[in-house]
């Protein structure tokens, strides 16, 4: 190529972004920014972890470039439990990662995440889209200088991993188990030990036996992670997480410094993400379950007592919860009455 017509094409391009910043001055103005996100879950997990870099991506694209977010696995920037206070911090701009994982700070925050005996994905995101609470659950992030966007939804959870039949209650007691959210607290009632593990952690506590059980995520999730190399019982229902919000959190600060496009930009990408991980997150499971009964998993269900039992347990919590925190008070009630709409107009409309 000749250096005339490297020098005639350079002018071209130029002149090509010079009248694109014209057609669109919102663009022209725009900074350029770059963030580091830390990742809950690594960038091989299924759903979980692919998701994140394809979304940053998508964000650059939007953004025509000007929207740059370097995606980092887990522990690379900080562990997974510890990312809410850098982002609330600053230490690092945004993460990808669940409310699941806060509740030891603020009870209020898991509500946004899942709820035990809780909607089904449909209900829970058009409570959070539209029936008040988005609005209660950023403010609550507010007030820890972080900015929280819903930003992949998973479809019902399996009941939990076990080296053992629960046919009772009492095959419960004294287990420990790795569990997550306000479920990991009905399990405490019902006598078993509980403790919260990133993803990376679940299978070695397994093999090694620190744990004797595990809940972790869907299917297709559970698979990509081994949990049928390290357990032989898949009890379902996941009662304790019907449907889950998990999310991008970024530092108020550095949500604060984008332009009014660029905000939209992360919003529209975190909308399209929701939609995408719903509706493949059930094709997946469809997939993992067949696989999961070829390799010999056998696959229970929780006789009715110990749902009994477990909804009793959770009746207990969320009266606990509500006495000691008033934003979970506030967001439980919010939710009721929202369920109560709801249930109503699925009486009147859908089929039995």
């Amino acid at each position: 190529m000749s250096g005339l017509f490297k020098r005639s094409l350079s002018v071209a391009s130029a002149v090509a972004m010079v009248a694109l910043a014209a057609a669109n001055p919102a663009l022209a103005a725009d900074k350029t920014h770059r963030w580091k996100m830390a990742s809950a879950f690594p960038s091989t997990l299924t759903h979980l972890g692919t998701t994140g870099k394809p979304f940053a991506e998508q964000v650059q694209k939007l953004s025509n470039g000007t929207l740059r977010i370097r995606f980092y696995e887990p522990n690379a920037l900080v562990p997974p439990l510890e990312i809410f206070d850098a982002i609330s911090k600053g230490s690092i701009d945004a993460a990808w990662t669940s409310p699941g994982y806060h509740l030891g700070k603020f009870p209020a925050i898991s509500m946004f995440s899942s709820i035990p005996f809780g909607p089904a994905e449909a209900e829970f995101l058009a409570w959070m889209k539209y029936g008040g609470g988005l609005e209660l659950y950023q403010a609550t992030y507010a007030k820890h200088n972080v900015m929280g966007i819903p930003c992949l939804l998973i479809p019902p959870e399996a009941g939990g991993w076990f080296n053992k039949e629960i046919n009772s209650v009492a095959d419960l007691r004294g287990l420990k188990m790795r569990f997550a959210g306000f479920g990991g607290k009905v399990m405490e009632k019902l006598g078993v030990s509980t403790q919260l593990l990133a993803a990376g952690d679940i299978y070695p506590a397994l093999e090694l036996g620190t744990i004797d059980a595990t809940e972790f995520s869907m299917p297709a999730i559970d698979i990509g992670v081994g949990l049928n190399q390290v357990a032989k019982y898949y009890y379902f229902p996941g009662w304790q997480q019907q449907a889950t919000l998990h999310e991008l959190l970024i530092n108020m600060d550095r949500w604060k410094e984008l332009s009014d496009s660029q905000q939209t930009q992360i919003k529209a990408a975190c909308d399209a993400n929701l939609v995408n991980t719903m509706a493949h997150g059930a094709v997946l499971n469809m997939q993992a379950m067949e696989e999961l009964k070829k390799k010999g998993v056998e696959i229970r269900r929780y006789p009715d007592e110990v749902i009994a039992a477990m909804r009793k347990a959770w009746a207990e919590v969320l009266e606990e919860l509500q006495s000691a925190s008033p934003d979970f008070k506030e967001a439980w009630e919010s939710f009721a009455k929202f369920h109560e709409g709801y249930t109503a107009w699925n009486a009147n409309n859908r089929l039995n």
